[in-house]
């Protein structure tokens, strides 16, 4: 039983792996929004439904296996050695993605990802909607390293504090990486050393905002004002 349901898996994943494969071809070559899915399932030799019962949509197909920062960004804080603060994980990890991200010398592969992207109105929406996943996640993650005992420093509000720096910071490294798209899909503005340039400016906007994170720390929960039986603040004196 044991073997059976191991090659039904490797069938499975063999099955994805064909439609993606297809999916990414045809995308490159004729663009997201002319591809429908009855062309790639055709391309894969596989049912229309079989497409769907491996991705919901079209959108889902393009980027699968293509976004590790949705999760990065929380993972790094949350797997981090218990001497490194939460921020520096981020820091570092960010860094690193950026680098990587927004450097011009990319494979082909990444040439056609941003290529299709940026050709695609429906994508870059998409693309959002996976940004804010990611500070959803990222936001999670900082609020658990800041919650565990011993934690330090920690602020006085971590909710907000939390989604602050998560929209913040990762907002940060996203406009890195889309100035450095152009650079990517040209054959001009390519050296050895853009992605150390690419850093060394990632970590130094970073540092600016870790700095801040000191006021931050003193951030009281945000309440409502206290009202009076008449709906007015209590400390807002009526004209009259």
């Amino acid at each position: 039983m044991g073997e059976l349901m191991d090659r039904r898996a490797r069938k499975k994943a063999r099955t994805r792996e064909e439609i993606r494969t297809a999916a990414r071809v045809m995308f490159a070559a004729r663009g997201f929004e002319a591809v429908t899915i009855a062309d790639i399932a055709a391309a894969a030799d596989v049912a229309v439904q079989t497409v769907f019962n491996h991705f919901a949509t079209k959108e889902d197909l393009f980027f699968d296996g293509r976004t590790p920062w949705v999760e990065g960004a929380a993972e790094a804080v949350r797997s981090r050695p218990a001497s490194t603060p939460p921020l520096r994980a981020l820091r570092e990890y960010l860094v690193g993605t950026v680098a990587a991200l927004g450097d011009p010398q990319a494979d082909e592969e990444r040439r056609s990802y941003v290529a299709t992207i940026e050709a695609s109105p429906t994508l870059r929406a998409r693309e959002m909607d996976i940004v804010r996943e990611a500070e959803q996640r990222l936001c999670a993650a900082l609020v658990e390293a800041w919650s565990a005992d011993g934690a330090d420093p920690r602020p006085e509000d971590p909710d907000t504090v939390a989604a602050l720096i998560a929209a913040t910071w990762l907002a940060a490294a996203r406009v890195l990486v889309l100035s450095r798209r152009t650079a990517i899909l040209s054959e001009d503005d390519v050296t050895a050393d853009t992605g150390t340039c690419l850093a060394t400016l990632t970590g130094d906007v970073l540092d600016r905002l870790e700095r801040g994170f000191g006021t931050l720390q003193d951030l009281g929960t945000l309440q409502a004002p206290p009202t009076s039986v008449t709906g007015w603040p209590v400390d807002v004196a009526r004209a009259g």
